[in-house]
């Protein structure tokens, strides 16, 4: 247990032998019940604004340092501070036998820290994950005295893809969630699929216009929060009372790693402290009433990694990251600008029994490492794996948004599971991974019990995964690697290939009957399979490799399809699923139809040529 707790504050000084000299103070509740706290006050009497820290990794760790580069030195501090565990935790386990929700003890506490002596009667709120949530729910009780909060890598909704990311478990984070805070997780295993429990609950916990009050929101780009935390800022900056008073700083730093420059096997000194910085200013201007220009301050800072800077806009992805590059995977290996032309399938072998390890990433289980790891040794030397380069980046290529992977696919088994991780390769050798995602292949219509859908034997299919949002220059002289495989175990869950029951007796780590599986892509002519990487510009030596896109409609077709806007004197390729070439033909007007009656409803691919440029889009026949 000290070792999660520790993974979740990643902030105290614990060499120091000395402890802070604090009061325990008992906050009443509305029900009766008291709730343990530390109470810190400077040196000088008089009154100080306070800020409130929730816990439930127990209050007595503060004892060792105070966050806010206050340290040992509360003595000169302009707050006071209040360190506070909650209901049911360490020494606030007594007043467990009340009733009232974390919110509601939230706003007692507030109010009743307001009405004390040594209190201005301003209130602020910091933490992070856990002691992120519960500021949420503090403000939405509205209590008058809630001057302002710092949420750090944290957001109150529960949604089913925190749970389900493409619909695979994530087995390790259940998991440490329950060591946490006890069994009520095991409702996630019994309902692995988007149902109204879910519904329901993603419902319940989005509330973005009941928040009145200034909030400095604080993530990472490491961290598995990352897109609840741009989510919720965007709902804030849109619904909230306070959406003029919001503000995003979007740093590279794993859950546990904000107070560090080290992130995994990446350093980032140009970032350290200064989730500290920013709120202290923050602070500073909503308790102590500085003129200290924090008005002035971008709603949206973020660090722009590979470049390591700090950058500033007012909303994520910035609307200067407007252009899309796309590489494909060719035969060699390689991602590349061109998409070849001849179709070529790759075959790689899953094995449940031994599947791909997990080497950092977005973890959450104090068993494994968390951030960004160099995958060659571990992941890359198996031969369970497709691994595809891009030639030495002769241009940075700057990422601000979400990179996709377009995969056409499929399987000799009727459920599987295709786990993609995207790395920068140096030229060194280490292929230092930024982003990892997976899709089971059932859900790939989406997650409800309607939408499950098996894969028959020689279903060819195409399947898109997003990887979270980045901010990521890749140099010049290093490389972009994608590695494509069926597994990251143990922080997902790992397939059966058996499409029987996911989950049996509520186990998210159970085998039975594990089936080998032979997993194809499909790359080259009628099979684009791509990643697409949204740029702030694309390189000179990158623009106008492609074509513009021309529209394809109706979309599914049933008689004819229109081709539109394609280049004149364009050469066109139709193709089935298979690869197998249907027709070909020139563009000769700006508005083309081609008649489509005579083909068997199904899908099929056309592939346009204009001089070196190629371009393939998907469409459907579908006869009424």
């Amino acid at each position: 247990m000290k070792a999660i707790v520790f993974t979740f504050l990643g902030l105290l000084p614990l060499c120091l032998l000395a402890q802070l000299n604090h009061e325990v103070i008992q906050i009443p509740m509305r029900d009766g019940q008291h709730l343990a706290a530390d109470l810190y006050l400077p040196s000088d009497q008089g009154e100080f604004p306070v800020i409130l820290i929730q816990t439930p990794y127990n209050k007595n760790l503060f004892r060792f340092g105070l966050p806010l580069d206050v340290g040992q030195n509360i003595a000169n501090s302009p707050y006071a501070f209040v360190v506070l565990d909650w209901r049911c935790f360490y020494a606030s386990t007594s007043a467990c036998g009340g009733v009232a929700e974390r919110g509601e003890d939230g706003y007692d506490a507030v109010e009743w820290i307001a009405s004390q002596s040594w209190s201005t009667g301003k209130v602020g709120t910091w933490g992070l994950s856990a002691l992120g949530n519960i500021q949420f729910m503090t403000a939405r009780e509205k209590p008058p005295h809630l001057v302002c909060a710092v949420p750090m890598v944290a957001s109150p909704q529960t949604r089913y893809g925190q749970f389900y990311p493409g619909g695979v478990a994530l087995a390790e984070y259940v998991k440490t969630l329950g060591l946490l805070f006890g069994g009520a997780f095991s409702l996630v295993a019994q309902n692995p699929y988007y149902n109204l429990i879910w519904q329901f609950t993603e419902a319940s916990t989005y509330y973005p216009d009941e928040l009145e009050i200034p909030m400095l929101h604080i993530g990472g780009w490491f961290d598995h929060n990352t897109e609840d935390n741009l989510k919720w800022f965007n709902a804030m900056r849109e619904l909230s009372p306070a959406k003029d008073e919001q503000w995003l700083l979007m740093g590279p730093w794993t859950h546990g790693g904000l107070f560090t420059s080290m992130q995994g096997e990446l350093d980032f000194p140009e970032a350290e402290n200064s989730n500290n910085e920013y709120a202290n200013a923050f602070f500073h201007h909503y308790l102590l009433e500085e003129d200290n220009g924090w008005q002035l301050t971008p709603r949206v800072n973020y660090f722009q990694m590979g470049d390591n800077v700090w950058l500033n806009t007012t909303s994520f992805p910035p609307s200067d990251a407007s252009a899309e590059i796309s590489y494909f995977l060719r035969d060699d290996m390689a991602l590349s600008l061109d998409p070849g032309a001849i179709p070529v399938e790759k075959i790689f072998i899953y094995d449940p029994t031994d599947p791909s390890p997990t080497i950092g990433g977005k973890t959450l289980s104090p068993d494994l490492e968390q951030g960004p790891f160099d995958q060659s040794a571990d992941v890359e030397s198996r031969n369970d794996k497709l691994m595809f380069t891009t030639p030495l980046l002769t241009n940075d290529i700057v990422v601000k948004g979400r990179i996709k992977a377009h995969l056409i696919v499929t399987s000799d088994r009727p459920d599987t599971d295709f786990a993609l991780r995207l790395t920068e390769v140096y030229p060194d050798g280490k292929s230092v991974a930024l982003g990892q995602i997976i899709q089971r292949m059932r859900f790939r219509s989406g997650y409800t019990m309607a939408d499950e859908e098996f894969l028959h034997l020689d279903d060819v299919v195409e399947i898109q995964l997003s990887f979270d949002n980045l901010a990521h220059t890749f140099k010049a002289g290093n490389q972009i690697g994608l590695i494509i495989t069926s597994s990251n175990y143990p922080w997902f869950n790992r397939n059966m290939n058996t499409g029987d029951e996911m989950y049996p007796n509520d186990n998210l780590d159970t085998l039975v009957n594990p089936q080998l599986a032979n997993n194809r892509l499909y790359i080259h002519g009628p099979f684009p399979s791509r990643i697409v990487l949204p740029v702030k510009q694309a390189p000179s030596n990158i623009v106008g490799l492609e074509l513009d896109k021309f529209d394809l409609f109706p979309n599914p077709a049933d008689d004819f399809l229109f081709i539109r806007n394609a280049p004149l004197g364009s050469t066109v390729q139709i193709t089935d699923s298979k690869g197998t070439r249907i027709r070909d033909f020139l563009i000769t007007e700006n508005n083309q139809s081609i008649a489509v009656n005579d083909l068997i409803a199904g899908v099929y691919f056309l592939q346009l040529k204009a001089g070196s440029s190629i371009t393939v889009e998907k469409f459907i026949v579908q006869h009424h």
